[in-house]
């Protein structure tokens, strides 16, 4: 009989208290491989506390985290990367000096095993090179691969870093509010690069994102959260008919 195969992600009970505040309350959240997931809630509801946990950024005071069945509550952020999570931030963290396509090409070089070095910065033609021209491609930046990433569009950047996930071996991805500060004129693109992402590596996507009509046409399931807790976790179609998600996040009456 074959194994059943773990959550790509499984947050059991975990919370997180500072100075006696109550930051996250006994978080519970299963996402399956595969997946794309968002994460919706009112500003304070503890949406990117929660991807800080994840991620490593912070250690939660309770609970645990779990990725494909590995406890990882205890590693540090390079240990969890190195486990194949990837993510990105509100604020931009690509090395605005470099170009774009160092950027990428960096991010390859570590994947294969290097480090971030560029002091001896590679052959045209060597593995992580190739790969990260080839993500530039899909992405739509390849005509700008030689341009400072400080001085492309925000837009852009935020290609950039899909493409920076893209070029890792990051099995799960979390995008935290990639469409912040972009232009409307962006947003097919960059929804079109999530895509790409979620198909062209297989991964699992968590997603933060205050654009809840772009979120709700490319997600396959929503999570809730309200005042440091998960509270509804559904549909696209059936969040937006939850009572108590129009009480707790819309405004409306339940």
């Amino acid at each position: 009989m074959t194994a059943p195969v773990p959550p790509a992600l499984d947050v059991q009970g975990v919370g997180l208290q500072i100075g006696g505040a109550t930051i996250l309350k006994d978080v519970n959240l299963t996402v399956a491989p595969g997946s794309l997931v968002g994460v919706i809630g009112p500003n304070g509801a503890g949406k990117t506390t929660l991807f800080n946990a994840i991620s490593g950024v912070i250690r939660p005071t309770a609970g645990r985290i779990l990725k494909d069945g590995t406890d990882i509550t205890s590693m540090s952020v390079p240990q969890r990367a190195r486990a194949g999570l990837g993510r990105t931030f509100q604020t931009s963290s690509l090395f605005p000096a470099l170009t774009v396509l160092e950027n990428v090409r960096m991010a390859a070089q570590v994947s294969l095993g290097g480090n971030y070095s560029l002091l001896r910065f590679p052959r045209a033609n060597d593995e992580a090179t190739i790969r990260a021209k080839e993500t530039l491609e899909l992405v739509g930046l390849a005509h700008k691969a030689k341009h400072r990433a400080g001085d492309i569009s925000h837009g852009d950047k935020r290609k950039l870093e899909i493409a920076v996930l893209l070029v890792t071996d990051s099995s799960l991805v979390l995008l935290d509010e990639p469409m912040a500060g972009v232009g409307s004129g962006d947003v097919p693109g960059l929804v079109d690069n999530i895509r790409t992402m979620h198909a062209e590596k297989g991964c699992t996507v968590l997603m933060v994102e205050h654009h809840i009509d772009v979120l709700m046409d490319l997600v396959d399931l929503v999570a809730v959260m309200y005042f440091g807790s998960i509270i509804a976790v559904d549909t696209p179609a059936a969040i937006m008919d939850n009572p108590l998600v129009q009480s707790a996040y819309l405004g409306t009456a339940a």
